[in-house]
């Protein structure tokens, strides 16, 4: 199981300053050291923090699976055909929200979706898709031509005791569902040190994408660390 991890919030801090420091692309390599499988970042349309000059480093630095977080626009579109990451998986964006607040409304958007696939496949790139955990979702996804998808754990890392069993259940069938379908299935959104094993346990997960938590701790311990014990937990838990 690989480990993506999200450095978006590296720049967050920069951001806070509107300064030069820290550089995710620093932040990218410390984590790779640290085990990393895999770097996240989202370039946003309003370019909160990831801006093009950090996805020019990363494209250009990064050894290991570049996977883009972006919405379905002709902007950005254009913007990952010319620069190739590995892996772009489409997600919901709104100009208000703190972050991802759910996965894609793809039945609604299944048009606009099954194009950005076209387009973007053409270009000779992987797309997931950022679904809630829905039988349905990963029924659509498989329809409108993604690779893969990446299954929304928020609702289950928000909630404690029978409602995060059931939660988890529901995350569970839709990685059946996306694996009987042919999607290779991941997992992201609210993932911690404290809740991440009952996502990892998980058979047929691919990978899982990670970030808040792990700049979190890399705060106190390093990236680094933080990356190595998110591993560690991950490692533990599907043995």
């Amino acid at each position: 199981m690989i480990l993506g991890v999200n450095v978006d919030h590296v720049a967050t801090l920069r951001q806070a300053r509107l300064g030069i420091e820290p550089e995710p692309v620093m932040a990218a390599s410390l984590a790779i050291l640290g085990g990393a499988d895999g770097i996240t970042i989202h370039l946003r349309e309003d370019r909160r923090h990831i801006n093009d000059r950090d996805l020019d480093l990363v494209r250009a630095f990064v050894p290991v699976e570049l996977n883009l977080e972006m919405a379905a626009t002709k902007e950005m579109i254009k913007i990952a055909s010319r620069k190739r990451p590995d892996l772009v998986t489409l997600v919901p964006e709104k100009r208000k929200e703190l972050t991802t607040e759910g996965g894609l409304d793809v039945r609604n958007a299944r048009k606009t979706v099954k194009e950005a696939i076209k387009a973007l496949s053409n270009s000779g790139i992987m797309v997931s898709l950022f679904i809630n955990p829905s039988v349905e979702d990963v029924e659509i996804s498989r329809e409108v031509g993604a690779d893969m998808v990446e299954i929304h754990t928020g609702c289950y890392a928000n909630e404690k005791g029978g409602k995060q069993e059931k939660e988890l259940a529901r995350v569970i069938m839709a990685i059946k569902k996306a694996t009987d379908v042919g999607l290779m299935a991941n997992a992201g959104h609210g993932l911690n040190y404290y809740n991440v094993s009952g996502i990892a346990e998980i058979e047929g997960l691919r990978g899982l994408y990670i970030g808040h938590s792990i700049i979190s701790r890399s705060v106190l311990v390093g990236i680094e660390r933080a990356v190595r014990e998110m591993k560690d937990l991950i490692w533990k838990s599907i043995r």
